[in-house]
């Protein structure tokens, strides 16, 4: 196996969904993450903003299946082909980059956040 490189503790994750290879998320792990990922095939993250591990889906239930991960040439960044349950993004759309820098709407919406995170 190759070994990624952790920069100050972390390592910058692309995912896209295995099917589409339309692109779902960013996001970090950490060393633990990366090594439930390999373990359980579920994908697992590192919150900066929380600052604790997390499981993607463990909420809303929409979870991640990795079907494959690839490593960049440094070995300091991930590419996570996935199976996508439902969505990627908390916001409701498919995938977090559901709109344009100038603010139009590009993406799917496939779920209310309020049905699915209490309290939104």
């Amino acid at each position: 196996m190759i070994e990624p490189e952790f920069k100050e503790g972390l390592l910058p994750v692309i995912v896209q969904d295995a099917a589409t290879l339309e692109v779902l998320m960013f996001a970090y792990m950490s060393p633990e993450a990366f090594r439930l990922t390999r373990e359980t095939g579920v994908a697992h993250y590192y919150s900066r903003s929380r600052g604790k591990l997390w499981k993607k889906g463990e909420t809303s239930g929409h979870l991640q299946r990795v079907k494959e991960m690839r490593i960049d040439c440094d070995r300091d960044c991930l590419l996570l082909l996935v199976e996508q349950d439902v969505a990627a993004c908390h916001t409701g759309y498919r995938s977090c980059f559901y709109r344009t820098v100038e603010g139009k709407i590009v993406g799917r919406k496939v779920f209310e956040p309020g049905d699915v995170y209490p309290g939104r």
